[in-house]
């Protein structure tokens, strides 16, 4: 979790980025919901990407997500910002332009930006763009002086980025969260490799889950409340609501578990009976125990991620933990940055 796609393709992740959401996003939205849905149906194995969590109410369920006592992520990261914020600054350097992918509330960052040397643009990206509308008006009344030019859009996709700056320092991406842990490893990859070209003379700071005592991962993704559950249970909701499905979303239920070969959380939606979905006039049978597989979110090693960012072109610099090690926040050079 926070909503990327491990459904996205390495292609997709691989294009140039690209511009803004034009008028008739939500529409193209839409579209790509179904056409993922429609593939994800028609699979043995069925499945859709988790960016499709995000809509309005899918946002705000997970920002509750982010408070809940079991979830630890979001805070670790957070205390490890604030603890970390006067080096992290010193890496970035003054008058820089942040790119924040998959921007979510915009609360991070705000540590970031109380901390830099006269920031001078902020680019947030999200799929979500009500939900980013939003909070972008909230940060542009708390950094008034901050230029802020928010991006409504898929990230993965092919995106133009606003031209630098003049007089403008590095241009800095902000990718955290463990995001990256929603790709598959290829994508994660590719997606980096896109982020070292886009950020060429730059840098990334980016935050990685790390590999841990699966009993702490499990009470993460099972939150005593339900509010993992209602998130992953919104997907459906929101399918019906957008696109015309019939899915019973109470013949469904929230399962989220450690594969621990593969180092990831699986979240799965599992039929409680057998039952037949309708979407654009054709039938689809569930059995009782088939799921739809949600998201995926990989952990990492310090020391495999540093790898991972060494063969996207990168070169690994500063990584900040907390005193567990729950939790990482890398520093990676972009190509053509000064040392």
């Amino acid at each position: 979790m926070r909503g990327t796609p491990h459904h996205a393709t390495a292609t997709a992740a691989a294009q140039t980025l690209a511009a803004p959401a034009a008028p008739g996003a939500d529409a193209l939205a839409s579209s790509e919901f179904a056409r993922e849905l429609r593939a994800g149906l028609a699979r043995p194995a069925r499945g859709i990407s988790p960016k499709f969590f995000y809509d309005a109410r899918g946002s705000a369920l997970f920002d509750d997500i982010c408070g809940l006592p079991e979830y630890y992520p979001t805070r670790t990261e957070l205390r490890i910002l604030a603890d970390s914020a006067a080096e992290i600054a010193a890496h970035i350097g003054p008058q820089a332009e942040i790119v924040e992918f998959g921007a979510g509330s915009l609360t991070k960052v705000r540590l970031l930006l109380d901390a830099l040397d006269a920031p001078r643009r902020y680019i947030p990206i999200d799929i979500s763009g009500d939900h980013l509308e939003g909070a972008v008006a909230r940060l542009r009344a708390d950094y008034p002086g901050l230029a802020v030019q928010p991006v409504a859009a898929d990230y993965t996709m092919p995106l133009v980025l606003p031209a630098p700056g003049e007089g403008a320092g590095r241009r800095v991406g902000f990718f955290p969260g463990s995001t990256l842990g929603n790709f598959t490893p290829d994508e994660a990859l590719s997606f980096l490799q896109l982020a070292a070209r886009l950020l060429r003379g730059g840098g990334l700071l980016l935050g990685v889950d790390l590999v841990k005592d699966p009993a702490v991962l499990h009470a993460a993704y099972n939150d005593s409340q339900g509010v993992t559950a209602a998130f992953n249970l919104n997907l459906l909701r929101r399918a019906n609501a957008e696109l015309g499905s019939d899915f019973d979303v109470d013949g469904f239920t929230h399962a989220a578990f450690y594969n621990a070969p593969h180092r990831r959380i699986e979240m799965h939606l599992v039929s409680r009976r057998r039952q037949t979905v309708t979407f654009e006039g054709r039938t689809y049978e569930f059995a009782e125990g088939e799921t739809l597989h949600t998201e995926n979110s990989h952990k990492f090693t310090i020391d495999d991620l540093r790898a991972l960012a060494v063969r996207a072109g990168f070169t690994p610099k500063a990584v900040w933990t907390d005193a567990d090690r729950l939790f990482s926040v890398h520093w990676l050079q972009a190509p053509g940055a000064a040392q």
